[in-house]
């Protein structure tokens, strides 16, 4: 099913008149206390505060019930969780699945936030972790031990972007212990490009802040989890306090209706960028999953239905200060930010050993400057002009 097929679901997901009150969009709802009229009106309440019913305000509210609606039909799951941010929902979906002595399996490309949490949090619980190769397959089920409770996937990898072959790591992990919690950082996908949930995948988490809002000014989490998952995340996640505002929850939903038109502007700009950099005499390599020669290319090309605005490229030499400097500080259309999947383009850099020192498992293979874009909604003829500038000031 490609992009357009979910256009619809996009559009009307979470928009019954229960949640718009006859409006196009669904009303926001500011409240803490929910006013019952009987008694057992308070009880229904209580019995169906898992599955949308108005029970107090932390549970959400009509706004959040819409988008949480929406993004379970958008990702096919049994319910959504909403978070303040990604590492929110990373961290509290993890928790959620783990207790004192067990043992989690950790792509060794996850975000660093990610990977941090488990040396520094889970640690503390005498919670084990161990980071494996990022393009491992099947080999995953050597790993397993009597105590792994959870396998976290990211794909594509953070900043390297290669693309995981993520069925048959879940075959591996399903054939040697079924109960295992398999669970992806789907941000990259957008809840569109990968299924993740119909990949045998239990959670699929996101950082709303990226595509799902558009914007750069929201932070949003969200974790879809399938039925088996689903009451013990709320559950835990309701008893670690975690919610997000009305008008947060309300700017989310607006950005999914616009979302897939965003993400085929962000693939094309992007891939003609990508195409143009493997012909720069600068350039070693371009990790882009929709080229050939990038890592993965063969399991996006089979799993994904497109491409988004988020690619990174290596240089054939490593820049000193001064040069990355000269080079990052002066680009137009290029801003240097964390963060992705706004409108606007971003650039940032990063170093092999600085990247290393992030990476458990030690998987880097290059020796030269590490260039990240997001590639925004901007003419791709100004910012094809800005980078080959860019590159003119490394001549210097």
């Amino acid at each position: 099913m490609g992009i357009k097929k979910y256009n619809t679901i996009m559009v009307n997901a979470g928009r019954s008149k229960r949640y718009t009150h006859g409006a196009v969009n669904p009303v926001i709802q500011h409240a803490s206390s929910i006013i019952f009229n009987t008694i057992d009106d308070k009880k229904r309440a209580t019995i169906g505060r898992t599955n949308g019913s108005l029970f107090y305000g932390r549970h959400g509210t009509l706004t959040h019930f819409s988008l949480q609606q929406a993004m379970t039909e958008l990702e096919g799951g049994f319910g959504c969780m909403l978070y303040p941010c990604g590492t929110a929902a990373v961290t509290n979906v993890m928790l959620a699945f783990v207790s004192t002595n067990d043992h989690v399996l950790m792509s060794g490309a996850a975000y660093e936030p990610t990977q941090a949490f488990c040396t520094k949090i889970l640690k503390k619980l005498n919670i084990t972790t161990t980071f494996f190769n990022h393009c491992i397959g099947n080999e995953i089920e050597l790993l397993i031990q009597s105590n792994t409770r959870i396998v976290f996937l990211e794909s594509p990898a953070s900043m390297t972007i290669e693309v995981q072959d993520i069925p048959s790591i879940v075959n591996a992990v399903r054939a040697k212990a079924p109960n295992i919690i398999i669970i992806l950082d789907n941000t990259w996908g957008a809840g569109i490009l990968f299924k993740a949930l119909s990949h045998g995948i239990d959670i699929s988490i996101q950082s709303g802040t990226k595509y799902l809002v558009g914007h750069s000014d929201v932070m949003i989490g969200t974790a879809v989890a399938n039925k088996r998952c689903w009451t013990q995340l709320y559950e835990n996640s309701y008893l670690m306090g975690q919610m997000v505002d009305a008008n947060t929850a309300y700017m989310a939903s607006r950005g999914l209706r616009t979302l897939s038109v965003r993400l085929k502007h962000h693939e094309e700009s992007a891939l003609q960028i990508a195409k143009w950099l493997e012909n720069q005499p600068e350039v070693e390599r371009v990790n882009h999953p929709a080229l050939k020669n990038s890592k993965g290319h063969q399991f996006w090309k089979r799993d994904f239905i497109g491409s988004n605005g988020l690619f990174s490229f290596v240089l054939h030499k490593k820049l000193n200060a001064k040069q990355l400097a000269n080079y990052l500080d002066h680009f137009h259309y290029f801003s240097m930010a964390y963060s992705w999947g706004g409108y606007e383009s971003l650039i940032i850099a990063q170093q092999p050993e600085e990247l290393a020192t992030i990476r458990p498992s030690g998987d880097v293979d290059f020796n030269g400057t590490l260039i990240r874009l997001h590639i925004g909604l901007e003419n791709i003829n100004d910012l094809l002009n800005d980078l080959k500038l860019g590159f003119i000031r490394l001549q210097n």
